[in-house]
């Protein structure tokens, strides 16, 4: 009875996998809002009937997409700081930097589905907010151990934020315990900047205009790691 009920959820996981695959290639043709559950039951051979018993509507699939995705960044994320010195903050900020722009820039679609235009009509479940925290949990690490090491200098003609952002930056602060304010701010702008820089270049905004994109993306990275900041 084990040893059946074992073989169906093999089964069930392979047929899972496949049909997110195969999702995966109808957003780089579709996009996210064309992605269509019947079209994919036909290329799979399955009727449209079946594939329901797995995903029980599109924005099911969507959601296992998203979450794929999350977390695929998060692993990228975690394995490029975890090759890193743990007390050269610098070398883990630009590591995880450049993490995050190789696996859009292999994962183009998966990118634009994580941090592109809304699909309108979906709502993201609860679900994804664990998979979406994991690269930001990794970056608030680097800012807090990098904090009570003293290994922040404040940058020059940085000013205060202003009051009124108190309650969002003890929001924020939850991923950077013991982190000052202002320091938590600063966080927010490097690591929206670097989502930024990634965006510009995928969706073409570069295109005709800036040629060295990697040189470009590794200064702009050395400079949010000072206005961290950090140094070295």
């Amino acid at each position: 009875m084990n040893a059946s009920r074992t073989a169906r959820e093999r089964v069930r996981a392979e047929l899972i996998r496949e049909i997110t695959d195969i999702a995966r290639r109808h957003l780089a043709t579709e996009g996210a809002a064309g992605l269509s559950l019947r079209a994919v039951a036909r290329e799979m051979g399955m009727v449209s009937s079946a594939i329901y018993r797995y995903f029980p509507s599109r924005d099911d699939l969507l959601t296992a997409l998203i979450i794929n995705g999350y977390n695929a960044v998060g692993e990228a994320v975690e394995k490029a700081d975890a090759a890193c010195p743990r007390e050269d903050f610098t070398r883990r900020w630009l590591a995880v930097c450049r993490a995050v722009r190789d696996w859009a820039l292999a994962h183009p679609h998966e990118y634009a589905l994580l941090y592109g235009s809304p699909v309108p009509g979906y709502r993201a479940p609860a679900d994804t907010i664990g998979p979406a925290s994991r690269d930001t949990i990794v970056y608030g690490r680097i800012i807090a151990e990098a904090h009570r090491e003293g290994r922040l200098a404040p940058p020059p003609m940085c000013p205060e934020p202003p009051a009124v952002l108190s309650p969002d930056i003890e929001a924020v602060r939850t991923m950077m315990p013991g982190v000052p304010g202002d320091v938590v701010a600063r966080a927010v702008i490097a690591w929206t900047s670097l989502f930024g820089m990634v965006s510009f270049e995928l969706f073409g905004q570069f295109n005709n205009v800036i040629e060295h994109r990697a040189e470009l993306f590794e200064h702009n990275m050395a400079c949010l790691a000072r206005l961290l900041g950090l140094s070295g």
